[in-house]
């Protein structure tokens, strides 16, 4: 079974202690003004965002079919048998294919940096790994974000919703994208949030592969039209030349 987390906005206080465990976790920087960015970027991979007097959470959605696997050509974004998406950046040729496809818009590059990488939240895999919980839980005073098996958090979501309907706006991640291992109940509608995409509810990953497999065939019938164009340019040269040499006296 695969490990995920769940956020429950109707329990979240705007504390932004997940943030700071996040980025103590990482070894970004952290301060007043960093709090104030409700933005992923490549030195924030964990977000609070205000909605008035809810709030949301952005991060990784660590997709149960990761399109940034799908389409990365080396490898360097791995989708594990424990439920996290990985980056190995040893193996990143930074062609940014991930941030492309992926539709959340989660993986930042960073810019500024003279050997820039991908960022992006991994669930704290090796923490996870170590039988430990995600900085970002771990640090939850009020037990909005929880973590643990995916089959047992859906089955808590759907349990506060059903017994609190009017408080709840749905279950998201079960079925969006193919599903994802960051899930959410919210008081805020999903139109509001970052969430507001309307996904199929099959991986998107399957349609890279759809294209990719249509790539041979691209390549045959460009090479036959290649070879086509080459054919006639060379003949019409064949001909000109012969023309030329009947006209010399």
């Amino acid at each position: 079974m695969s490990r995920a987390i769940l956020y429950d906005s109707t329990k979240c206080i705007g504390c932004r202690l997940c943030e700071a465990a996040c980025a103590e976790r990482w070894g970004l920087p952290y301060d007043e003004k960093v709090a104030a960015e409700e933005q992923l970027s490549a030195h924030k991979l964990t977000v609070i965002q205000t909605h008035g007097d809810h709030f949301d959470r952005r991060s990784c959605m660590h997709c149960l079919e990761p399109t940034c696997v799908a389409v990365c050509p080396v490898g360097a974004m791995k989708k594990t048998a424990l439920g996290p998406v990985v980056y190995d950046e040893s193996r990143c040729i930074g062609c940014r294919y991930c941030m492309l496809a992926c539709p959340f818009q989660v993986p930042s590059y960073e810019w500024s940096q003279p050997l820039p990488r991908v960022r992006k939240c991994d669930m704290c895999y090796e923490r996870q790994l170590a039988g430990q919980l995600p900085a970002c839980v771990e640090a939850c005073p009020t037990g909005a974000t929880l973590c643990g098996e995916r089959d047992d958090l859906i089955a808590e979501a759907e349990r506060r919703v059903a017994e609190n309907s009017d408080q709840y706006h749905g279950l998201y991640g079960v079925m969006q994208a193919g599903g994802t291992s960051l899930l959410f109940v919210t008081a805020v509608p999903y139109e509001k949030l970052c969430l507001q995409r309307p996904l199929p509810p099959q991986p998107l990953s399957v349609l890279t592969w759809r294209m990719l497999a249509r790539v041979p065939d691209i390549v045959v019938v460009g090479a036959l039209l290649l070879g086509g164009i080459w054919w006639i340019t060379r003949r019409r040269s064949e001909v000109a030349a012969a023309e030329a040499l009947e006209e010399e006296p």
